[in-house]
């Protein structure tokens, strides 16, 4: 079966897709991913010891504001009224990572998987930059859709997704 591109017309122009016709439904969706840090840089986020301040705490905050507008980033996104947003976060010691979670729900006509994905993201590149003067070498990894549920093409859960992960109902 041959897959149409949905964000573009018949004569291969950019579109906004037209939602207008789809069913108002729940949306949730959880993207991860990973920034691997130097040791001193792992220990001041678990500390809460940076010298710019509490980084996950901001990254939070920043994740949280850049799924609210994300599409004021990606063309062809929608403009969604979100009823939920959460970051989270996990510090793994043992490989010096932080693992950062972005849950988005939504009673809409379109899908929250670029918002969860934009919020994961953004949180991921505050830490960097809220420790760069520490860590130049910080590596953001492993950003993925989790899990996504609601729409038209019902749920998905990542093959990726290991027993450790988690996403948020």
């Amino acid at each position: 079966m041959e897959q149409k591109l949905t964000h573009f017309d018949q004569h291969g122009n950019a579109i906004m897709v037209d939602v207008s016709d789809k069913e108002v439904t729940q949306r949730i969706a959880t993207a991860r991913g990973s920034i691997h840090v130097n040791r001193p840089t792992f220990e001041a986020i678990q500390n809460g010891t940076a010298k710019k301040g509490d980084v996950l705490g901001v990254a939070r905050v920043a994740g949280i504001m850049a799924a609210k507008r994300t599409w004021e980033l990606i063309p062809m996104c929608h403009p969604l009224m979100l009823t939920k947003c959460t970051i989270d976060f996990e510090l793994h010691e043992e490989d010096l990572r932080v693992d950062a979670f972005c849950t988005v729900k939504v009673g809409g006509k379109t899908g929250v998987e670029m918002e969860a994905l934009t919020g994961v993201n953004v949180a991921l590149l505050t830490i960097y930059d809220m420790c760069k003067a520490m860590d130049r070498a910080m590596e953001i990894t492993q950003v993925y859709l989790c899990h996504k549920a609601g729409g038209k093409s019902g749920e998905f859960i990542s093959p990726r997704l290991q027993q450790t992960d988690h996403y948020q109902e």
